[in-house]
Order: C-alpha cells, then structure tokens, then sequence
C-alpha cells in the first residue's frame, strides 16, 4: 500500500510504501495505542494505523495528527524498520540524572524519621531542611520543588508545622482565656 506524498509547496515527494501488516502487528500496534502513557508514542502508533488500516495518505494523516508530512513519513520508515519499539524516542545525550534510586531510597527513610531522633534541633522536616541535611550527607543539592516531587512519588507527605503564640508575660494564659470568652451583651 502506498503512502503518496507532496510537500506543501506541491511539489511530489517520494512516496512511502508500508509493507502489508500482519493481524499480530496490528494487534501490537492497538494495544500500544490504547495503553502506552507516552502522548508521542500514542501519536505515532495512530499514524501506522492510519496508513495500515485506513490506507490513509501522508498528506490525510498529517492532517489528522496535525504533524507535518515529513515527520509522519520518517515515523512510518521507522515503524517499518524497527517494528513498535521503533516509535518510542531514541535516547537523548545530556547529563545523567543526579538523583539515583539509591538517594531517592534514602530521601524517603530520612524523610520517615524524626529530626529530633538524628539529633537535629527540629521537631518537623520541611522539604528546605530535607533538602540542606541531603546536601550535607550526600552532596547532592536538590530544590524543595523536587524533594515535594520525589516525596509525593514515594506516597510521603510532610506534615505542617503548628505554631503557638507565647508570651513571657506571667498572665498571659489568663489574659489569654479573657479575649477567648464571647462578649456578653
């Protein structure tokens, strides 16, 4: 089945052939239509099945996806040359992630335990003080945001601190108790 292609300007491009697909394969692609949690990856298994299924043109499938004619034809040579793994993303160069499984492990066994207990002068955690005391033991400095982030993950929630007013005035509970007591009219 043939996939025609013209550029935008009008001009013919090289049409895409997709080989026959086996009742298996398409069933793979379904399936990974309907389960992956990867948008991209959805997309991409729609556009096989567009051409697959439908016998859709690039142009046609272009339009529905609302991609561009030349990323949907190198989506179905790939499709074509690596079968369903070859719709997820390469992998992409950059710096490795700083946060290893091994200090997330320990983020939520510190985060379980009291400050007061490891001899800090704290009775509560706040993702700043989980933050500084993981800086000091491991050397790694993550944002509060991203302790909230990898709590939140691990099912860990931190508690608020409640605040007392006090007062070193020797009546204050009494004078305290007076404001509590409804006017009387």
């Amino acid at each position: 089945m043939y996939a025609e292609a013209r550029s935008a300007k009008g001009v013919q491009m090289r049409p895409i052939r997709l080989n026959r697909l086996t009742t298996a394969q398409l069933q793979e692609l379904d399936q990974t239509y309907r389960t992956t949690r990867d948008a991209r990856v959805r997309t991409r298994a729609q556009m096989v099945l567009l051409c697959a299924e439908q016998g859709r043109t690039v142009p046609e499938v272009a339009t529905i996806v609302r991609q561009n004619e030349e990323t949907v034809r190198r989506w179905l040579e790939r499709y074509q040359a690596e079968g369903v793994n070859g719709l997820t993303d390469a992998p992409r160069s950059g710096a490795p992630p700083k946060v290893t499984p091994n200090y997330r492990e320990t983020l939520l066994q510190l985060a379980r335990r009291r400050p007061r207990g490891l001899g800090l002068p704290f009775s509560l955690w706040t993702a700043s003080r989980l933050a500084d005391h993981l800086a000091e033991a491991t050397g790694i400095r993550l944002s509060p945001a991203s302790i909230y982030r990898f709590l939140r993950a691990g099912g860990v929630h931190l508690s608020r601190p409640q605040h007392t007013i006090t007062s070193p005035d020797p009546e204050y509970t009494v004078k305290k108790r007076r404001l509590k007591r409804p006017a009387m009219a």
